[in-house]
């Protein structure tokens, strides 16, 4: 007899909104459900807020895997990661990378310096918008040994979406407490403000440079960051041109390291 796995999990609900727990419980939870369905070889949450640091609720790595996906994530790598902007973009639900990723992600500089070193084969993850501005995202890894996700693990996943999100509203509640200060308004490279930003405004670029890089950054191609931006594909490669020169540059490489020393001191 096949199961109902959706009538499964909507009977599960009420159990999941009973009452408030700790981060660690609804992490512990999580992780439990999850190994009940797939086979994945870490699990993190993270709670964003505009650009502030991110809080690592909950997360099963060692101490060296610690380093990397939330250390240095934290200090600054998260501003270019798709889940990130997935995240402030107010998304929903369950999503994969692949699904979320500029069309240039997977040979951007970042992912060779950074993200590619995590050695996933894929990452999934559960996006939840919480309150006071606050987002979660919960999300599954698979290395490379493991391979990726099969259609019929992604089916069941997303299947699963709606029992996930109402455990971590009702597990999580409200996290602005977890952040410091107070809220701050939305930004983004094309109207100013915001951290990323400054980290350009201090090197010497233009609002318009500045949105042309850290979309670079994040792997969009000359392309797509034109059609975002309402320009031509010339125009991007002529500001990139010069972004390269002020910055006294020749590659890639040197453009994210400078970003990311320049992101820890602003």
């Amino acid at each position: 007899m096949a199961i109902d796995v959706k009538a499964l999990f909507a009977s599960l609900m009420p159990l999941v909104e009973r009452r408030p727990m700790s981060e660690r419980e609804t992490g512990s939870v999580f992780r439990s459900l999850m190994k009940s369905l797939v086979h994945f070889d870490n699990a993190v949450g993270f709670a964003y807020r505009g650009e502030e640091r991110p809080v690592d609720f909950y997360d099963t790595f060692n101490a060296e895997k610690y380093e990397v996906h939330v250390t240095i994530y934290q200090a600054g790598a998260f501003l270019l990661d798709p889940f990130y902007h997935a995240t402030r973009a107010g998304r929903s639900g369950f999503f994969r990378m692949r699904e979320l990723a500029p069309d240039r992600f997977f040979v951007s500089e970042y992912y060779r310096t950074y993200y590619g070193e995590t050695r996933l084969a894929e990452e999934v993850g559960f996006f939840v918008p919480l309150t006071a501005g606050v987002g979660a995202v919960l999300s599954l890894m698979r290395l490379e040994r493991s391979g990726e996700f099969s259609p019929a693990e992604i089916e069941i996943l997303r299947a699963a979406a709606p029992l996930v999100l109402a455990l971590v509203r009702t597990g999580l509640g409200d996290m602005s407490g977890r952040f410091a200060g107070a809220p701050a308004e939305p930004t983004t490279p094309r109207n100013g403000g915001g951290a990323a930003y400054s980290v350009w405004e201090r090197l010497g670029l233009t609002l318009r440079e500045a949105a042309i890089v850290d979309l670079v950054l994040q792997g969009h191609s000359s392309e797509a960051i034109g059609l975002r931006l309402g320009i031509s594909t010339g125009t991007v490669k002529v500001h990139r041109r010069n972004v390269y020169r002020k910055l006294d540059i020749s590659s890639q490489t040197q453009l994210l390291s400078l970003y990311l020393d320049n992101f820890s001191r602003v």
